[in-house]
């Protein structure tokens, strides 16, 4: 059955959606993008200009990918994921123009709420942890953990961010308040948990 035939989501006449892909209700694809076969996408998500979702993608629910972006097959995106324009995501670790390496592409997931900033690239295999943020133009060789803050290329951890998006600040008892939310949050060793809302 072609799951696109219900058009429950908005497609613009440029854009190219191929065979076996399943779509959510209220998605929105826009100018000049491939969605490629068997991709599947879920509902109230927002593809930009000139993006490309390679074969067997998996986008979760209320995705936001911006302009110019390459999501090349191997990667899973979960729910609530910000992709940045202009990220760039890879699947093989050793290219060569000569060799076919489909059989090897490695899998990077990028885990519930992360954002991933403008022109960053993420070198395959390395899973990106959940409310993580990635600073624009960042080179990913490492995997992030969860709620961290990380920039440059390589990229390095630097702090932690809460799910609103605010830089977290501990104090001497490893608690932290984000301002704008008053979440809370605690810090111990490399883990850092919300302890309310």
């Amino acid at each position: 059955m072609n799951t696109l035939s219900r058009m429950t989501f908005f497609n613009h006449e440029t854009a190219i959606i191929d065979d076996g892909c399943e779509i959510g209700k209220g998605t929105k694809i826009w100018h000049f993008s491939h969605i490629m076969p068997n991709c599947k996408i879920g509902e109230n998500c927002n593809i930009g200009q000139n993006v490309v979702i390679s074969p067997d993608v998996v986008l979760g629910k209320n995705v936001k990918v911006q302009n110019n972006v390459s999501v090349y097959s191997g990667v899973v995106c979960e729910d609530d994921v910000f992709l940045g324009p202009s990220v760039v995501f890879t699947n093989i670790i050793n290219p060569r123009s000569a060799i076919s390496r489909r059989d090897n592409y490695l899998k990077t997931i990028v885990k519930k709420g992360a954002s991933i900033g403008a022109n960053a690239t993420i070198v395959c295999g390395n899973d990106i942890g959940e409310f993580a943020f990635v600073g624009a133009g960042a080179v990913v060789t490492k995997s992030v953990l969860p709620y961290a803050l990380v920039v440059g290329n390589p990229s390095k951890q630097i702090g932690w961010i809460s799910e609103y998006g605010d830089r977290l600040v501990f104090d001497k008892n490893n608690m932290a308040i984000c301002m704008e939310s008053k979440e809370k949050y605690e810090i111990s060793g490399n883990t850092v948990e919300k302890i309310s809302d």
